[in-house]
């Protein structure tokens, strides 16, 4: 098993790939309503493409949730889904199988969690004073205009996916102050941080750690027992070599920790994580050190999730539709 965190939390263009009609995701919903595999979730057994709406408070327009005070109306809900649903069919899903139910009922929720994460982005926007002008969405729906062969086709497949013209460019408004917010916290993670060279040992229980560790209290050496004994397999060649890492980068915390402890040819006592039971030795620390292009994009995406979870944990939002399947 592999100790390093590698790829991306969060990406600008998720879940939605397969129309013109689909909306480009500025940000992904908190982990409460994070998208799961479609092919774990089963099939409702009465077809379902409608969302059940609740009360609203006001009756007209009905609402599908209300966050801070400002509303997402239903019908703006109800496009985006129907949105989602010609999607399945341009992929030969049929909406009605039970294939396309699954798919419908996992995205009612994450349509609306997007939807929700789009006014949260926007007012926080707002309180930062961050903005675009006119000037530049009108750039943006030039460009989109000129892409799909002039005016005319560009409503067409707008009126297609139920739009209007104002509908898109708010779209491509919205979209742009996530882009500019998203760049504010990513421009906000350093370059450079403090870093350690450390390596582990890995097994699987606790009696084989306490083993490992006598040995290396007797005078062994680390980088042989982790050969010899790690169950890490993608470090255990290199005599358990974790390289070179700053904070926030492992998979177990535990063991980063206990990395950021130790001092130069120091190793840990028996460290316990969900991966198993570690002892840990540090290298190397070196206390300004360029951070790697693929860790710095993986600190990146997580200072934006995460402050997307505190936006989250800091509004008051109430659904007015019942998406669960």
């Amino acid at each position: 098993m592999a100790l390093k965190a590698i790829g991306r939390l969060v990406a600008l263009a998720l879940l939605f790939a397969s129309t013109a009609c689909v909306p480009t995701l500025v940000t992904s919903a908190p982990p409460t309503y994070a998208p799961t595999s479609t092919s774990t979730v089963p099939a409702p057994a009465e077809p379902a493409a409608t969302p059940v709406v609740l009360p609203s408070p006001t009756p007209e327009p009905p609402l599908a949730a209300l966050i801070n005070s400002q509303p997402i109306y239903l019908a703006d809900y109800e496009r985006e889904l129907g949105q989602y649903e010609a999607s399945l069919l341009s992929q030969g899903i049929d909406p009605n199988s039970p294939d396309g139910q699954a798919h419908l009922a996992q995205a009612r929720a994450w349509i609306l969690d997007w939807m929700i994460s789009e006014v949260l982005i926007e007012q926080a926007a707002v309180a930062a004073g961050v903005g675009v002008s006119d000037a530049e969405v009108d750039a943006d729906m030039q460009e989109m205009i000129a892409e799909s062969g002039g005016e005319e086709p560009f409503l067409a497949k707008l009126a297609e996916c139920g739009e209007t013209y104002e509908d898109a460019w708010q779209k491509e408004r919205r979209q742009l102050i996530g882009m500019a917010m998203t760049q504010r916290i990513i421009d906000g993670v350093p370059a450079t941080a403090e870093h350690v060279h450390a390596r582990h040992i890995l097994v699987d229980t606790s009696q084989e750690a306490e083993r490992a560790l006598a040995q290396l209290q007797a005078g062994a050496d680390f980088a042989a027992l982790a050969r010899a004994y790690s169950q890490d397999t993608s470090t255990r060649e290199t005599g358990g070599d974790l390289g070179f890492f700053p904070r926030s980068i492992l998979l177990a915390p535990e063991v980063e920790e206990a990395a950021f402890a130790l001092q130069p040819g120091q190793f840990s006592g028996v460290v316990t994580s969900t991966l198993g039971y570690h002892i840990v030795q540090v290298v190397e620390r070196d206390p300004a050190r360029p951070v790697s292009p693929e860790n710095l994009r993986l600190l990146q995406d997580r200072a934006v999730q995460e402050w997307i979870d505190e936006l989250w944990a800091q509004a008051v939002v109430q659904r007015f539709v019942e998406t669960a399947s």
